[in-house]
């Protein structure tokens, strides 16, 4: 089912919004792809951008109950706002380990004007439990799209952009933990701006990434 999704939705993608891919995810191993959001269209077309099959984090509130058994079945990843869900955390550290590609919205939530905002801590957490590496992406045109509070989608170019992937030194104690995260958000926020070719919410420039080899 989840290819045959894969088809429609894309061939859907490319005929009502001129939908186009710009990179690749590698076809091997366990990562994280970190991409922006902005519209309830994000997981449909970031998904049939890539190759590989993904899991989802995404807001445990957002679908009826009926809906969400089906949605998990096909990679949605509940996950509970306000506070550390560690089932959730737990579920994609697992799913990165054993080889699986896992997609996270740094920011959090949809944006409400288009623009980037700063990224939450989780991104950093799964890669010092994993040490995978993150791959940026940046999703164009989506918000014209459906934006925040839109009834019906608009007819508007829409495109995909996967950046290289970044690996990241891992901690090397306890004390640096917290600025762990931090850097990791702020270098991942960096590359999926550059990516779009918009401003950042985070200017200064990070220590401690490389280019994955």
């Amino acid at each position: 089912m989840y290819g045959i999704l894969w088809v429609l939705v894309r061939a859907t993608a490319r005929l009502c919004f001129g939908f186009r891919v710009v990179g690749t995810v590698p076809e091997r191993g366990g990562l994280l792809v970190a991409a922006n959001h902005a519209s309830y269209f994000d997981i449909p077309l970031l998904g049939c951008g890539m190759s590989r099959r993904a899991w989802y984090l995404g807001r445990s509130d957002l679908f009826v109950p009926g809906l969400k058994g089906i949605l998990q079945w096909l990679g949605w990843i509940p996950l509970k706002l306000g506070r550390l869900d560690r089932k959730a955390f737990d579920m994609a550290v697992a799913l990165i380990k054993a080889g699986k590609v896992v997609v996270i919205f740094p920011e959090g939530g949809r944006s409400l004007d288009g623009h980037l905002r700063e990224a939450k801590p989780g991104v950093g957490m799964i890669v010092a439990q994993t040490g995978c590496s993150v791959v940026p992406a940046y999703l164009k045109g989506t918000f014209e799209v459906l934006p925040v509070g839109a009834k019906r989608p608009r007819f508007h170019p829409v495109s995909v952009s996967f950046g290289e992937p970044i690996s990241f030194a891992p901690p090397t104690g306890n004390g640096e933990t917290k600025q762990f995260y931090r850097e990791v958000s702020r270098m991942v926020m960096e590359r999926i701006a550059a990516l779009g070719g918009v401003a950042s919410p985070d200017h200064p420039a990070p220590v401690g990434a490389r280019n994955a080899e």
